[in-house]
């Protein structure tokens, strides 16, 4: 049953049997915790000064006239 539907909800109730009905809320409250990456939304003048960088950078190819 390993790896089945049936399986992944056998294994959910024992969880919730054994550590509570609220298990999956905090190891994915211990997860976001955890988190690091903050990415663009925690420096906005960084991505400011990323997106004027990848604008210089021309796709096209330059005309010749």
């Amino acid at each position: 049953m390993a790896g089945t539907k049936a399986g992944g909800l056998k294994a959910a109730a024992t969880n919730k049997a054994k550590y509570g009905t609220a298990f999956y809320a905090k190891i994915g409250q211990k997860g976001g915790r955890l988190g690091h990456t903050g990415g663009f939304a925690a420096n906005p003048e960084l991505a400011r000064i990323a997106g004027a960088r990848g604008g210089r950078i021309s796709r096209r190819s330059k005309k010749v006239a």
